[in-house]
């Protein structure tokens, strides 16, 4: 016969097929020490997966048969949930896309602690039972002393929800047609309260609406006023809108949607409406979120009249809206705790960011990773103070270093948390306002693995 592949039967025989049969089986893998502790931490089906690529690698030649259980090893995630830990160097504080606010240390371990059985509705004392998330409560009142009570739901849109089907089924509610919002991912306010059986009762005009707007529309129907902070847009120019104070003086229920959670003024956001004020002007009820600017986990809260708020949350939809022990652990941690993250990262000084980009750029440098200074623009994000700009330093590195700061080897491997920054004028900067002092060394040790691997 002549040259070329062997054959039999005449079929080519598979050159592979001897190193093929010394690929470990599944059960011999499975027993090796690694991958054993690994199934207590991971579960068995991932690290089944994990042996399963390591497999058809070695079945494509692509390693030895030798090399299958190293191969498994290193293919086996870092935890069993598919979220991976990310440095968000983008200069937007509150990035929906990133998981909104990053918790405090507090808050993790409040997390941590109610992650097995905990006293989230028993009193250890009498051993009876007590009121769901006490803590929580008693800390967002302290926190906002005008509040008659506080309320908390699994977010803010569903402290609207509930607040339009407990008080305006079948009714209307008054509403600015400057205010009838749409936010991310085609959410729209409107449709969210109509589903609830409720009427709107649009008044006034895109750009302005006074308080006679709202006095001409409020009758027998009215169940109430409603006031939405647009907090992810401006309108500028020839505009005017009616005040808490005023729609206060109406005579009906305010329910004020203040978005994006600040509870009490703040110095750097002076046109950012908070729960404190706006319940010392007047309005019965407030709504807010948990995860932006309050810098704790998603959350809708509820302030105002205690006997509204009560209301509310006796409503039958309260029992789908409510929240579990780890968000009540997360928020009482935030809410009593020392300044999170977003606290930090607004209140931090344009020289004190400058002083860590210029460490940052010279460790870099001993490493040969060209990186330079650069004065950047952040943004609060999330919804909140729209058109706000914070003054702000970065770390500018060549442009082709964002994708394996994203997902390289080192990130896929758990190695490194991956790194979120902005491609601007053809350089990657990673601003570091939205990035805590507490990790820059990982954000260091990130860029570090990534120009290595690039």
């Amino acid at each position: 016969m002549g040259g070329g592949r062997p054959r039999r039967y005449g079929h080519p025989v598979d050159d592979l097929a001897p190193a093929r049969r010394r690929i470990p089986r599944t059960d011999a893998l499975l027993a090796d020490p690694r991958l054993t502790a690994a199934q207590h931490r991971l579960g068995r089906p991932l690290v089944k997966a994990a042996i399963a690529k390591a497999q058809a690698r070695a079945r494509n030649a692509e390693i030895p048969p030798e090399q299958v259980a190293d191969a498994a090893v290193a293919e086996l995630p870092p935890t069993a949930a598919s979220l991976t830990p990310v440095i968000n160097a983008t200069g937007v504080i509150v990035h929906t896309n990133l998981g909104r606010a990053a918790l405090s240390a507090a808050a993790v371990a409040a997390l941590q602690a109610a992650a097995g059985n905990c006293d989230v509705e028993f009193d250890l004392e009498s051993g009876m039972r007590s009121q769901r998330g006490r803590g929580a409560l008693r800390a967002l009142r302290e926190a906002v002393p005008g509040a008659g009570a506080a309320g908390v739901v699994n977010n803010n849109a569903a402290a609207l929800v509930l607040a339009a089907t407990a008080l305006a089924a079948g009714q209307e509610i008054v509403i600015s047609r400057g205010e009838l919002i749409e936010i991310g991912d085609r959410f729209r306010l409107p449709d969210l309260l109509t589903a609830t059986g409720a009427l709107l009762r649009e008044v006034g005009t895109t750009n302005r609406t006074t308080a006679a707007d709202y006095a001409a529309a409020i009758g027998p129907e009215t169940g109430f006023v409603l006031k939405v902070h647009p907090s992810n847009y401006r309108i500028t120019g020839f505009t005017s809108g009616a005040t808490v104070p005023e729609l206060a003086a109406l005579g009906v229920p305010v329910v004020h949607d203040i978005g994006s959670g600040l509870l009490a003024p703040h110095p750097l956001l002076p046109g950012e409406p908070d729960a404190a004020t706006s319940l010392a002007q007047g309005a019965n009820l407030v709504t807010a979120s948990g995860d932006k600017l309050l810098g704790g986990p998603q959350a809708g809260l509820l302030f105002g009249d205690a006997e509204l708020v009560r209301r509310l949350l006796r409503h039958p939809l309260a029992r789908a809206l409510r929240v579990d022990k780890l968000t009540l652990a997360a928020l009482e941690a935030t809410v009593a705790g020392p300044p999170p993250p977003v606290s930090r990262a607004l209140a931090a000084s344009a020289a004190s960011l400058s002083d860590r980009a210029e460490r940052i750029v010279v460790t870099l440098a001993r490493h040969a990773v060209p990186a330079t200074m650069a004065d950047a623009e952040a943004a609060v994000g999330g919804g909140g103070a729209p058109g706000v700009t914070l003054p702000s330093a970065a770390v500018a590195l060549p442009e082709e270093l964002a994708q394996p700061l994203r997902w390289g080897q080192a990130v896929r491997r758990g190695e490194a948390p991956a790194v979120v920054g902005r491609v601007a004028q053809g350089r990657l900067l990673l601003d570091l306002r939205s990035v805590d002092p507490d990790d820059d060394d990982r954000l260091t040790a990130a860029v570090l693995a990534a120009a290595g691997g690039a």
